[in-house]
């Protein structure tokens, strides 16, 4: 009687990829979704701005936004900025109509951050779900 040993780690090494790379799809359209639905809309261009981008090779999925006004949006500015690191006293500015306006600065929305905690579960659970319809 003989045995014979067959290596199938490689198969489900690659399983395991393509259900983590399909996981962070999800989740990257997952938080980018509610992170869009956090947004503040004066014009929309930067709720609408907001996107992913997975790369496959180091396994990461990364939301952003190349709006200037993201950041801003997410830890405030001025008095209002996170942990208290923004200007203080207030300032003058002009808008793009060229009126004056005073601010002691705008208050955090936390859109991503927010979307991220509130999404969280949403988001282990297709990974779960990629992985178990993976290895049926």
């Amino acid at each position: 009687m003989s045995i014979e040993f067959i290596d199938n780690s490689d198969k489900v090494q690659a399983m395991l990829e393509e259900a983590l790379i399909a996981g962070l799809h999800d989740a990257g359209s997952i938080i980018m979704s509610q992170t869009k639905q956090n947004s503040r809309v004066a014009t929309g261009q930067t709720k609408n701005a907001w996107d992913y981008v997975v790369d496959e090779g180091e396994m990461t999925a990364t939301i952003g936004n190349p709006e200037e006004n993201a950041i801003w949006e997410e830890f405030g500015t001025g008095e209002y900025a996170l942990e208290g690191k923004g200007r203080k006293g207030g300032w003058f500015y002009k808008d793009e109509k060229g009126e004056g306006h005073f601010t002691y600065g705008k208050k955090p929305m936390r859109m991503l951050h927010n979307a991220f905690v509130t999404k969280k579960n949403t988001v282990i659970k297709a990974f779960e779900q990629h992985i178990k319809d993976k290895f049926r």
